[in-house]
C-alpha cells in the first residue's frame, strides 16, 4: 500500500525536521516565521496525503463496482447447483470485494486521523 507508506514517511520526515530545526537559537521574529512555514508544509502535506489517500479508495470503489456485476449470478444459483465450484467462486469473489473495502478503509484512516497532523504535535 503505497499510500501508508508515504504518509508514514512524510510525517516521520515532518517530526526529525522539526526537532532538527528546534534546537537552533533563533530569534523570536524568525523562530515565529520558521514555525509558521513548517505549519503551513505540514497543512499542505496532510492534505496531499488525504488527496492520495481519497483517490485510492476510490480506486477501490471503482474495483468493487465492477465486481458486483458478477454477484448478480447468484440470483441464479439455486440450491440445486451441480456444479459446486460455483459456491467457491462466489465465496471467494465476497473475500475479495471485502478485502478491497477493507484496504480503502485502512488507507483514509491512516491519513484521516486528526492527530497525524503534524502540525497539531
Amino acid at each position: 500500500m503505497p499510500v501508508l507508506s508515504h504518509a508514514t514517511e512524510g510525517k516521520d520526515l515532518l517530526h526529525r525536521l522539526r526537532r532538527v530545526l528546534s534546537s537552533l537559537h533563533l530569534d523570536c521574529e524568525c523562530r515565529a516565521t520558521l514555525d509558521g512555514a513548517l505549519d503551513r508544509f505540514s497543512d499542505l502535506e496532510y492534505l496531499r496525503r488525504l488527496k492520495s489517500a481519497l483517490g485510492e479508495a476510490r480506486r477501490q470503489k471503482e474495483w468493487i463496482a465492477a465486481q458486483l456485476c458478477f454477484l448478480t449470478d447468484l440470483d441464479e444459483i439455486t440450491e440445486h447447483e451441480t456444479d459446486e465450484s460455483v459456491y467457491e467462486e462466489m465465496a471467494a469473489l465476497f473475500d475479495e470485494i471485502s478485502v478491497a473495502a477493507a484496504s480503502a478503509a485502512h488507507v483514509i484512516r491512516a491519513v484521516w486521523d486528526p492527530a497525524s497532523k503534524v502540525s497539531s504535535t
